[in-house]
């Protein structure tokens, strides 16, 4: 990884310089292919008043570059704010990536899948019988109270004549009814 610090009217002293190399070394945990960091200081002075602008430019191979700038009074803030902001960007990324580690359709095993649905399936074919519907037409809603008063079922499903499937059922209450 290359590492620039770059002072514009500012002198760059020991310290400042220490500084920002151990800030950077914080971009290292996020085992991201960081090709360089180029960090630019700069000094303004607006109606008296120093502010120091600080500016973090990476480039990351298989990303954008990343641009971070973060103005303060004093400068060691806004180092501080702008290695956040950077290390924010870069933990996104490598949720981003670490994340995604689907299974592709070629690695799965499709006898295993289809084995596990027909031994499912086994286990339920006493108990669950597949019926059919007996007429798929739309009926309203007396045509299929009649139909069931008529028949043994507990229940009858059909389709209202806005195409909703419905559910008629006998309740445990004698001679009630429950529609779905």
């Amino acid at each position: 990884m290359n590492t620039s610090i770059v002072g514009r009217h500012i002198e760059l002293t020991e310290p400042i310089k220490e500084y920002i190399n151990t800030s950077i070394e914080v971009f290292k945990k996020y085992n991201l292919d960081i090709i360089s960091v180029n960090s630019i200081i700069s000094q303004d002075e607006k109606h008296g008043k120093k502010a120091f602008s600080f500016e973090f430019t990476l480039n990351i191979a298989h990303l954008d570059t990343v641009v971070v700038k973060q103005k303060d009074k004093d400068l060691y803030a806004a180092i501080d704010i702008a290695v956040d902001r950077v290390s924010k960007v870069l933990r996104r990324h490598h949720d981003k990536i670490s994340g995604h580690k689907a299974t592709k359709l070629t690695e799965v095993d499709s006898s295993i899948i289809e084995d596990k649905i027909a031994l499912e399936l086994e286990n339920f074919e006493e108990e669950i019988t597949p019926v059919r519907l007996s007429s798929y037409k739309p009926m309203d809603i007396e045509e299929a109270l009649i139909e069931l008063k008529n028949s043994d079922a507990q229940f009858k499903v059909f389709f209202d004549k806005d195409d909703n499937m419905r559910v008629l059922y006998k309740s445990s209450i004698e001679s009630k009814f429950g529609l779905y």
